[in-house]
């Protein structure tokens, strides 16, 4: 039995500035629907949105930022369904099965928010993933806690396997093959996944 994971505590925020945030995440939404990513930029989510410049910019910083905002968003209803959805994905299953099912509903994620994924990777950043540890990275160090894998450093090999799931991935496969060959591609990954993790669990006798 896997121990809960509390992956989000509740932001607390003004009411004026929890309004803006809604209008623009909505906003940016409808433009990014309408036109592709490639047409929502911080000056055309302000004039679209009737807000100052200086409002965009403090909520999201930089472009990038916004993607991060919306995937963010479309994060809640991933999270719901790992901590408290069905097994094998959600709690219940054995902690290998819901390893190998995270991957595959991470690949369907990643799929799913392809264009907003790949606007989301700043790559003047030091790190384009973000800062802060990613909530995949602190999921898969729980599961690999209750697998029996030796003297492995954990932390290691959950960032290892991060990388094979997470938003940076999509830096590696061209926009065009995403677009056109998106199944495929789905397909490729969550059987690689599968393979990875049926490989790094096997039990030290076989190995």
């Amino acid at each position: 039995m896997t121990e809960p994971l509390t992956w989000r505590a509740p932001q607390v925020e003004r009411a004026d500035a929890a309004r803006n945030r809604q209008h623009l995440i909505a906003t940016a939404r409808e433009m990014l629907a309408e036109a592709g990513p490639d047409r929502l930029t911080m000056d055309a989510l302000a004039e679209r949105s009737g807000l100052g410049k200086g409002t965009v910019f403090r909520r999201f910083g930089t472009r990038a930022g916004i993607f991060w905002a919306l995937l963010d968003e479309a994060e809640h209803g991933f999270q719901e369904e790992v901590l408290g959805g069905p097994p094998p994905l959600g709690p219940g299953a054995p902690p290998l099965d819901r390893l190998i099912a995270f991957g595959e509903a991470r690949v369907r994620f990643l799929m799913d928010n392809r264009d907003i994924g790949r606007a989301a990777l700043d790559g003047r950043q030091a790190n384009p993933a973000g800062p802060q540890t990613s909530l995949s990275q602190a999921h898969i160090r729980m599961l690999l806690s209750h697998l029996d894998l030796g003297p492995a450093d954990l932390g290691l090999l959950a960032i290892q396997l991060t990388a094979a799931l997470d938003g940076p991935l999509l830096l590696y496969i061209s926009a065009a093959d995403l677009d056109h060959a998106t199944t495929e591609i789905a397909d490729s990954l969550t059987n690689g996944w599968r393979d990875l993790v049926r490989r790094v669990a096997r039990p030290l006798a076989d190995r």
